[in-house]
C-alpha cells in the first residue's frame, strides 16, 4: 500500500472562518454520533503523530476482523466505539514523552510504534535515535541514560494513556466493554505487554483485535502492505493472538480492502456506515455536551500547565454570556466553543507548549497556527460546525492585530470576543512554565491596557465586574471527574500490584 500514502487526507488551512457557512452544514438534519466522533479522530491522529485517518482505518480493519470472528452485535458495538476512542488518552503521556526523550512527542510516538519491543537491541537503537533529535551527542546521550535509568517507564506511560482513554469512553456513556478494550489495548499475547501483563485469553478479545489492527495500520501506512503482513507473521503468537493473526494474513491479497482504505474522500463515510447498531445513535444535546467535555479533557491533558485551561475558559465565557443576558441555548453553545477552542494545540509538540524559556521565531509561528488547526478540524465535525469559527478566533483582536487571520471587529462575532477575554483572563491567572499565576487585580490591570484594542470594551467591563465579585472561581482539577479504575482480572491481581 505504499502508493496509497500520498492519497491520505491532508488538512489545509487556507480559508478564513465563516460562521454562517459553517453553521449551515447541520441545518435541518439529525446528526449521528458516529459522524461527530469520526471527524474528531483526526485530532487524536495529530496527537499520536500518525497519518491523518489512522484511527478511521483502524476502525475499518477492526470491524472487519470482528465480523469474521462472528462477534455478537453487543461486542461489535463496543468494538466500534473503542476503535474510534482508542487514542482518547494519548495526550496524557505527551509531556512526559517529550521530557524524557528531549524530542517532539508526536515524532517519538510515531517512531516508537514501528519497533518490536521484544528485540532489545533494536529497541535500544530506536530509543537512541529518538533522543534529543537534532541535538548534540552529549545531549542525546544524557536523555538516553535518563530513559535507561527510569524504572517502569514504558508501563507507566502506557498505563496513563490507556486508563485515561478508558475513563473518557466511560464518561461519554459507551459500553463498559469499550472502556475495557481501551484499557488493555497494549497487552500482548505472550504476557510482556502493558500495563498489567495479561497473557493469552486473559486479554479481552476486543483488546486483542484493536492491538492487531492498529499496529497493522501503522506499518501499512508507513512501510507498505508487504511490510505490514511480514510484521504480523513475525509477531504472531508473541504480540498477537495466533488465530487473529492468521485471519488478518489472509487479507494480503484483498485488493478491494486496501484500495478502499486508501480512498481518503470516502473514509469517514465508510466508517459511519459501519456503525453496527440497527438504530444509529444520534448526537443529542446531552451527548454533544459530553463529547465537548471529553475532548476538553484530552486537550488539557496535553500539558501539565494547561490541565484546567479549556474547562475554565468555557466556564468564564459562560459566566460572561449569562451576565449579558444570553439564553440557555446560547450559553450552551458558548460553553462548547470554550471547551473546544484549543483543539488545535493537540498538533503542537510539548517541547514548545512546556518550554520554560522564551520561544524562538519558529516556535512562536507554530503556536500562532493552532487556531487554524482548531478551525480545520471543527468545521468538519457535524453539530460542532456552528461554533467552529467562534472557537477558532479566540486570539483575534477587535483592532485587527490578532492572529492568525488578523481579523477586526466586523469579522468577530460576540462568542469570539467573549472567548478572547476568557482565554486571556484564564491564562494570566494560571501558572505557566515561564511565570507564576497572577492575582485578579494584576490580571485586570494588564488586560485593561487592551480595552478597546484587543478586547470589546463593553465585554471587558463585564469581565472586570465578574472578576471583582469573585465569579471566576477556577476548577482545581477537572481531570478527576474522569477517574475510572481499570478492571482487574482476578487471575492477574498479584501481577498488577507487583
Amino acid at each position: 500500500m505504499s502508493t496509497t500514502t500520498a492519497a491520505f487526507r491532508r488538512l489545509s488551512y487556507s480559508d478564513i472562518p465563516a460562521p454562517r457557512a459553517a453553521a449551515a452544514r447541520t441545518t435541518g438534519r439529525s446528526v449521528r454520533l458516529a459522524e461527530v466522533l469520526s471527524a474528531l479522530t483526526f485530532a487524536l491522529d495529530h496527537t499520536e503523530g500518525q497519518r491523518p485517518g489512522h484511527t478511521l482505518r483502524t476502525c475499518v480493519l477492526a470491524m472487519r476482523l470482528g465480523r469474521e470472528l462472528q462477534l455478537s452485535d453487543t461486542d461489535l458495538e463496543a468494538l466500534y466505539y473503542a476503535a474510534l476512542l482508542k487514542d482518547a488518552g494519548c495526550s496524557s503521556n505527551a509531556a512526559r514523552m517529550a521530557a524524557l526523550f528531549g524530542s517532539d512527542d508526536q515524532v517519538v510516538k510515531k517512531n516508537m510504534r514501528l519497533v518490536d519491543w521484544h528485540d532489545r537491541w533494536l529497541l535500544a537503537k530506536r530509543t537512541a535515535e529518538n533522543c534529543r533529535v537534532g541535538g548534540s551527542m552529549l545531549g542525546r546521550l544524557r536523555h538516553f541514560l535518563l530513559i535507561a535509568r527510569t524504572p517502569n517507564m514504558t508501563r507507566e506511560i502506557i498505563q496513563a494513556r490507556c486508563e485515561r482513554g478508558a475513563a473518557i469512553a466511560a464518561h461519554l456513556g459507551f459500553p463498559s466493554a469499550s472502556s475495557e478494550a481501551i484499557a488493555f489495548v497494549d497487552e500482548q499475547w505472550c504476557g510482556l505487554g502493558h500495563p498489567v501483563g495479561l497473557s493469552g485469553t486473559e486479554i479481552p478479545m476486543l483488546s486483542r483485535v484493536l492491538l492487531l489492527t492498529q499496529t497493522l495500520e501503522v506499518y501499512v501506512s508507513e512501510e507498505g502492505l508487504e511490510a505490514g503482513m511480514r510484521m504480523v507473521r513475525d509477531r504472531r503468537g508473541r504480540w498477537f493472538d495466533p488465530e487473529l493473526a492468521d485471519r488478518v494474513l489472509r487479507w494480503q491479497h484483498d485488493a478491494a480492502l486496501w484500495h478502499d482504505l486508501a480512498d481518503a474522500s470516502q473514509l469517514e463515510e465508510s466508517v459511519v456506515a459501519l456503525e453496527p447498531s440497527s438504530t444509529p445513535m444520534l448526537a443529542t444535546e446531552e451527548r454533544l455536551d459530553a463529547i465537548a467535555q471529553g475532548f476538553a479533557a484530552v486537550i488539557d491533558a496535553k500539558s501539565p500547565f494547561t490541565g484546567t485551561h479549556s474547562t475554565n475558559v468555557a466556564r468564564y465565557a459562560a459566566e460572561i454570556t449569562t451576565a449579558t443576558g444570553g439564553t440557555p441555548a446560547y450559553v450552551r453553545s458558548v460553553l462548547r466553543a470554550g471547551l473546544l477552542h484549543d483543539l488545535g494545540k493537540l498538533a503542537i509538540s510539548n517541547r514548545i507548549l512546556d518550554k520554560p524559556g522564551r520561544l524562538d521565531e519558529a516556535e512562536r509561528a507554530t503556536i500562532r497556527h493552532h487556531p487554524k488547526w482548531t478551525w480545520e478540524i471543527l468545521r468538519n465535525v457535524p453539530a460542532f460546525a456552528p461554533v467552529a469559527a467562534s472557537a477558532s478566533l479566540h486570539h483575534e483582536r477587535v483592532d485587527g492585530k490578532g492572529y492568525p487571520w488578523s481579523l477586526g471587529w466586523g469579522a468577530l462575532d460576540e462568542v469570539a470576543r467573549v472567548l478572547a477575554l476568557a482565554d486571556v483572563y484564564e491564562a494570566l491567572t494560571a501558572t505557566r512554565p515561564y511565570r507564576a499565576a497572577l492575582d485578579v487585580s494584576k490580571t485586570l490591570e494588564i488586560m485593561a491596557k487592551d480595552r478597546g484594542t484587543a478586547f470589546d470594551p463593553q465585554l471587558f467591563d463585564v469581565v472586570e465586574a465578574l472578576a471583582v465579585e469573585g465569579r471566576f472561581a477556577a476548577v482545581a482539577n477537572p481531570g478527576h471527574e474522569f477517574a475510572l479504575p481499570v478492571p482487574v482480572f482476578p487471575a492477574t491481581a498479584e501481577r498488577r500490584v507487583a
